[in-house]
């Protein structure tokens, strides 16, 4: 167990510091519907994590050879998802605005004030499952869990792990909502500004320490 969680973890940072979701919640928590929507997002967030990180876990589970270390493929698959990484973190920090230029907003934040707690909440599973950058960490998340462990009880344990710590960045502003009240308003809009203005160079500096890690723990299991 302890094992696939430390190979995970640091993709679950990753996960945990990922701008959009993060963004996505302040927007709820400045909305007419904060509490419940905020809630529905978080709460669907984990779970969307963990079903993803587990399936992909169990998925590629059964990566050891005979001898007991890890397979050949388990080690071209990180390779894989390491350069996947790499070319995505390079293409998210050429693509980045220049300075003073402020970039386009995704449509659907601009309808976050109209969202429902299910909308909310099927806004969460879109950004895990649909948002290539997130997919990407968590396959990878997934796929180190697997080469790490083929028990159950550990695959689980460090998936519930992984999705609690990639939880933790969509948390924090509920939290400072509940503890502040209607003074956290002036604290989320700044971070809601910030994050919005400097997302490209976030992932871009995530996807390529990650992808490098991952590329590095690739080519030292072949």
């Amino acid at each position: 167990m302890g094992a696939a969680t430390g190979q995970s973890l640091p993709v679950a940072v990753g996960v945990l510091l990922s701008p959009l979701p993060i963004v996505a919640v302040v927007l709820m928590l400045t909305s007419e519907r904060a509490r419940a929507n905020a809630s529905a997002f978080v709460v669907s967030w984990f779970v969307a994590v963990l079903a993803a990180v587990a399936a992909v876990a169990f998925l590629t589970a059964g990566t050891a050879s005979d001898d007991g270390d890890p397979a050949a493929w388990a080690g071209w698959l990180k390779i894989v998802l390491g350069i996947l990484l790499l070319v995505v973190g390079v293409r998210q920090f050429l693509g980045r605005p220049g300075a003073g230029v402020e970039p386009p907003a995704p449509r659907w934040m601009a309808a976050i004030d109209h969202f429902t707690p299910a909308r909310s909440a099927g806004l969460a599973v879109l950004l895990v499952v649909v948002n290539p950058k997130n997919l990407l960490l968590v396959v990878s998340g997934g796929v180190a869990i697997a080469s790490a462990t083929e028990s159950t009880g550990p695959t689980v344990i460090a998936s519930l792990v992984f999705a609690l710590v990639a939880t933790i960045g969509v948390a924090v502003p509920v939290a400072i909502y509940v503890a502040m009240g209607a003074r956290a308003a002036r604290i989320l809009r700044g971070l809601e500004a910030w994050m919005v203005h400097n997302n490209a160079v976030i992932m871009a500096v995530l996807l390529l320490i990650l992808g490098t890690k991952i590329l590095g723990d690739g080519i030292a299991t072949l």
